[in-house]
Parts: C-alpha cells; structure tokens; sequence
C-alpha cells in the first residue's frame, strides 16, 4: 500500500486512534473520509482537519451500512482504502449484568460484524482501484484476553482469524489485506483511566505507518509483539500480567 495519493475511509475517525489516523493520513496528501454516530464530534474532527469529508452512519445497524456503502459509490467512487477501526466496549461482569446479552450484540455488530458487512459490500469497489488496501485494527488482546473486557476481546480475536483467512481467500486480487494490532494506547477510550503502559496516539499511528510502509500484512505495534511471544512461551504468565495491568 502506497502512503499517498489515496482515498481512504476510516470508520471511527473522529476520536482516539482513528483521529489521529485521520490527522496523519491527510498530511501525506490522500483524501480521507470518516464516518461515525456522532454528528458533533465528526464535525469537530473537520474542524480540526479541514479537508476532510465526514457521514454520519451508526454501523452497528445493517440499513446504516448500505447507506454508506450506496454514499460512497456516488460521491466517493475512488475509494481504494478502507480502514476498519470503528469498535466499542463494554466493561462489565457478563454474568451479572442483565443487559449483557444486549450489550454483547451491539458490541458484535459494531466490532465484527460491520468490518465483515463492509469488505463484502465494497470489495467491488476497490477491487477495480489501483493501490487497494483493507486494514482491520485489532488489539493485542487477541492473544491473551482482558476480563475487564469479556466480549470486545472476542470480536478482535474474531476479527483476527477473518483477516488472516481473508489474505488467503482473496488472492489473486491485488487488494492487500492488513491488520495492525495496537497495544494500550491513551485515548477517551479508557475514559481517562489508562493502565500506566499506555503510549500516546501520535507514536502508536507512527509504528502503523511504519509498518505499511516496510510492506508488513500483520503489523505488531509495541509492547504487542513481546505479548505475541510471552503468549507462547508462557500463556498463563501472560494472561496474569495482562490482567494485572493498572
């Protein structure tokens, strides 16, 4: 994938890690679109990055997907990246939470199921664009799981398994297919409690970028590689340390 020169989609690119892709991405001089539920915070991410194109969509509902997908194809018929970032989370006990399995299925449909919906649907689309990429963002918790997190961590480790058969699948389409696992990055994500360990959004993009730009399909960023190997070596050392994190 070419760091220039791109129209690119990022869903969730008003806050955290997806803004700051969203600033990096637009100084290399590539078109980018984001897309979220929040009319005001993607107005104030273009506020902050002019030049930006925005939609309001939310991707946990299938009818909102289309829309996009239709939005696009009219007004965005170059796109020939899409980064699936968009992912939200629910701390809780799932067995004592009576709104667990509720909370479960928006979780699923925002974090998986809405990455799956949008490859099909724009597969087409960016099958015929020089230079195509889909990047999924997942986490280091793909190899050892957080209990703070008791279904986020299963639709990244879903998600995981679905890029890896993906790349196999769609060859010989020249469409790369990415991942990039972040490690814990500090953004509003954590809601201003982010364990110690946390690197800043500005250096955690910077890894990404360098990872694309050294032709890397699985791109480990950080402290994910040494849990990459301590999950192997160790796993139930790692799956302590991971949950001791303050």
């Amino acid at each position: 994938m070419k760091l220039s020169g791109n129209t690119i989609l990022i869903t969730g690119g008003s806050s955290g890690i997806g803004l700051e892709m969203t600033k990096q991405f637009s100084a290399l001089n590539n078109t980018v679109i984001i897309c979220g539920r929040n009319k005001e915070t993607l107005l104030e991410a273009q506020w902050q990055v002019p030049g930006i194109h925005i939609y309001t969509c939310d991707l946990a509902l299938e009818s909102d997907r289309l829309k996009l997908v239709a939005w696009l194809a009219d007004n965005h018929p170059q796109l020939n990246v899409l980064i699936n970032n968009a992912a939200i989370v629910h701390r809780e006990n799932f067995t004592l939470d009576p709104n667990g399995y509720e909370k479960a299925v928006k979780e699923i449909e925002t974090n998986l199921i809405a990455p799956i919906h949008l490859i099909h649907q724009l597969l087409p689309l960016l099958g015929t664009q020089p230079n195509a990429a889909i990047i999924n963002i997942t986490t280091g918790l793909v190899y050892t799981p957080r209990t703070l997190y008791p279904i986020y961590n299963s639709t990244k480790t879903a998600l995981h398994s679905f890029t890896q058969v993906l790349r196999e699948q769609i060859k010989p389409n020249p469409t790369e297919i990415i991942e990039v696992l972040f490690p814990v990055v500090n953004t509003p994500w954590h809601k201003g409690a982010a364990p110690k360990i946390a690197i800043q959004p500005k250096e955690a993009v910077e890894k990404m970028l360098k990872g694309i730009e050294n032709k890397q399909t699985e791109i480990r960023v950080g402290a994910v590689q040494l849990l990459y190997f301590l999950q192997r070596l160790a796993p139930r050392f790692a799956f302590k340390k991971i949950n001791q994190l303050q």
